[in-house]
């Protein structure tokens, strides 16, 4: 899934993170600019009051004990430290104290401020600001215009009585902090970018296993739960992708539930509008098939009674129709019974070996007297017994259903041939007779219940549209394939069956064996 660099939440952290120093940045250059010179100045102005109480401590004795050398080393501490000269004099304009090469210079000053009262200034020297005033000093910044040089000087006189001037160099403070913020930017700007690429780098690592997940859940809204996470860390992100891992087989295994369920649903579903279609077409077809003998019945018992005055041949007929299709309704109702007995399972094969050679040589007997009315021959294979095993009574009714078909629609050469192939563990039973072919699209319809090819011809020999539909159900009780096939002169029906094993054949064998 490609996300937009806009909504990417890398660029996102890294734009938060770089306009945070940014904004950090921009206050420290804002308060250098306005608040660092002020901070400069109290700073030295508090150095000034300090000196001015070490000093005025020392001098008005607070400290006995070697109060001259005390002095001098505090004027050479305040000089080394903080740059810090200092005049000491007297009532009479006499020096007692000083730390500064410039003598003439300092006592001019305090001269002038002490004149003045540190109110004006000369062409030379320029009081800037004064910036702090008690009963005893002031302390003020001044500029002196010959050297372009600014001081903080402090004068006034100490509670012994003796004047003093202390004199603090200041730097340019203002353009210290316009270097300073220069300096400052150029630094916030290359640590800006530094900043914001280690982001950048530092949000990859993050968000990728972010990007990953997405693309996990993006598969998995799809439906494809086969992807998996496969970071092994232990924090949040791997906590969520254990997690979504774990999603992910539990969606599957419960849609394969669902799935399976819903299939099973469409099938019961289809079973039950199958079943209801059988219904119905079942009611129809009974219904038309017992349309048609009742309505005979019906005709021929009402012309009985109206004739039964007439002569005894005529009565005899008449209950002779009316007998044969009472016979008819009998047999199609038990067919009937019998299919549907093999279609839900209630007869079962009972499996058992024994000689179709034998089974079928009965079979063919029995029908002999038909193929003869048909006036014609019935081939039959000759050889040794050939032992399957099955249901024998279940497949003499196949037998009995394909050699009564055959013979019914025999025609041409009115010839009937049974024949037998050996399919490896499988024996092909197949008859055949002579006569019109089926047309190619009612092949597969031929077992399907009440379903007639020739209906003309089926009414006429009594025929029910039953018979194939019941070897079907034996042979799909059995396990076993039918078909039908269309050949050059005729028709030819067959099926297949288990061959027994060598020792069931034995075994039957004796079975079967006549004592001598």
């Amino acid at each position: 899934m490609i996300i937009e660099m806009k909504h990417s939440i890398r660029i996102r952290f890294t734009l938060i993170f770089t306009t945070i120093i940014a904004a950090t940045i921009a206050a420290c250059l804002f308060i250098n600019k306005f608040f660092l010179e002020d901070y400069y100045l109290s700073n030295k102005q508090k150095v000034l009051m300090e000196a001015y109480e070490n000093m005025n401590r020392f001098l008005t004795g607070a400290v006995k004990e070697n109060e001259s050398d005390n002095i001098k080393q505090l004027l050479l501490e305040l000089r080394e430290s903080s740059s810090i000269s200092v005049l000491v004099i007297d009532r009479n304009w006499d020096t007692l104290y000083s730390s500064t090469p410039d003598m003439v210079g300092m006592l001019d000053k305090l001269r002038r401020y002490i004149f003045t009262g540190g109110k004006a200034g000369s062409s030379e020297l320029w009081i800037q600001e004064k910036r702090y005033e008690s009963d005893n000093y002031s302390i003020m910044l001044t500029m002196d215009q010959a050297v372009k040089t600014s001081h903080m000087e402090s004068w006034g006189f100490f509670d012994e009585g003796s004047l003093f001037l202390m004199s603090l160099p200041v730097e340019s403070i203002r353009e210290s902090v316009a270097i300073s913020n220069k300096f400052y930017s150029l630094v916030g700007m290359a640590a800006i970018l530094l900043s914001g690429g280690l982001m950048l780098y530092m949000t990859r690592k993050l968000t990728q296993p972010i990007q990953e997940l997405s693309v996990i859940s993006e598969q998995m809204a799809n439906l494809n739960f086969q992807v998996r996470y496969r970071s092994e860390s232990q924090d949040e992100l791997g906590i969520l992708g254990n997690s979504m891992n774990h999603l992910s087989d539990t969606l599957q295994e419960t849609i394969g539930e669902l799935q399976e369920a819903n299939e099973t649903l469409k099938r019961d579903i289809e079973e039950k509008i199958q079943v209801d279609d059988m219904r119905k077409e079942f009611l129809s077809n009974v219904s038309h098939e017992l349309k048609t003998p009742i309505a005979i019945i019906q005709g021929y018992a009402e012309g009985l009674k109206d004739c039964i005055n007439e002569d005894e041949e005529s009565r005899d007929y008449y209950c002779d129709v009316i007998m044969d299709e009472a016979c008819k309704m009998n047999q199609m109702v038990q067919k009937l019974l019998n299919l549907n007995q093999l279609e839900f399972g209630d007869s079962r094969a009972e499996m058992e070996v024994f000689d179709i050679m034998a089974l079928m040589k009965g079979v063919v007997h029995a029908s002999e007297i038909l193929v003869k009315q048909k006036e014609g021959t019935l081939l039959l294979p000759e050889g040794e017994p050939v032992y399957v095993r099955a249901d024998e009574f279940m497949i003499e009714e196949v037998l009995k259903n394909y050699l009564s078909n055959a013979i019914h629609h025999l025609d041409g050469k009115k010839q009937i041939r049974i024949s037998l192939e050996r399919l490896k563990e499988r024996l092909k039973i197949s008859v055949f007779n002579t006569g019109s072919q089926i047309p190619a699209e009612d092949l597969d319809k031929v077992w399907i219940k009440f379903f007639k090819v020739d209906k003309a011809r089926t009414r006429e020999y009594g025929g029910s549209g039953i018979g194939l539909s019941i070897v079907k159900a034996i042979m799909d009780n059995h396990r076993q394939s039918c078909g039908v096939e269309n050949k050059e002169d005729g028709v030819e029906f067959w099926f297949t069956l288990e061959l027994a094993a060598e020792s069931d054949e034995k075994q039957a064998g004796d079975t079967f064996a006549l004592p001598d």
